[in-house]
């Protein structure tokens, strides 16, 4: 009996989540860029009232495998491709059963499946001419990009670019999808400079 107790315990242990709650939404600092981020953020939305909607650039190209949002002298092009898992150090929990880390770090997107795409780019080109550098590590741990969603046979996207009122922030947004729901980044860039990101998961379970 306690060998089968044991055997049973073991077909349910839970899926352990290892990602990183400190860039989520709550952990961010009280300020004018929390404020921003709760005006277009699931989860910032219990602080978005009474707080007015920022400036949107709006997707000029969407597809399958990339987006491209264009306007107020700003261009953002994110990009996809597919996930090579020879190429990654897979790392599992519990008897190969669920997949935790990629490379040695928790992920984002299908989160403890192997992911079947991956971001490859996002590029920022502002004035036309000048590209702002968007780590690879930014985006290096993330999967399951979704461009695209149908409304009743219309191809539309949750994903925008939003600019602060005072023009000096920059918000990319994406949402994308996890075996289970969907989780959410807002890439920051300040005076044309990254300088962080925003992720919250289990969402719209």
């Amino acid at each position: 009996m306690l060998g089968l107790s044991i055997g049973a315990l073991a077909q349910d242990e839970p899926m352990p989540d290892l990602r990183n709650k400190r860039e989520s939404f709550t952990k961010y600092p009280k300020g004018e860029i929390r404020n921003d981020l709760a005006t277009f953020t699931i989860g910032g939305i219990d602080e978005r009232i009474g707080k007015n909607p920022l400036e949107r650039i709006p997707a000029t190209d969407f597809n399958m495998h990339s987006i491209t949002f264009e306007g107020n002298n700003v261009r953002v092009i994110i990009k996809s491709g597919p996930f090579d898992a020879s190429k990654h150090k897979l790392f599992y929990y519990y008897d190969k059963k669920y997949l935790v880390k990629i490379d040695g770090k928790p992920y984002y997107g299908d989160y403890g499946t192997i992911p079947t795409t991956a971001i490859t780019s996002v590029t920022v080109i502002v004035n036309n001419k000048d590209t702002v550098a968007i780590p690879p590590a930014a985006f290096a741990d993330l999967y399951h990009p979704d461009f695209t969603y149908s409304d009743g046979g219309t191809i539309k996207t949750h994903n925008a670019v939003y600019l602060s009122a005072d023009k000096k922030k920059m918000y990319i947004y994406m949402l994308n999808s996890e075996a289970i729901g969907k989780y959410e980044v807002t890439w920051i860039l300040q005076d044309n400079k990254y300088v962080g990101r925003v992720i919250d998961s289990g969402i719209m379970r």
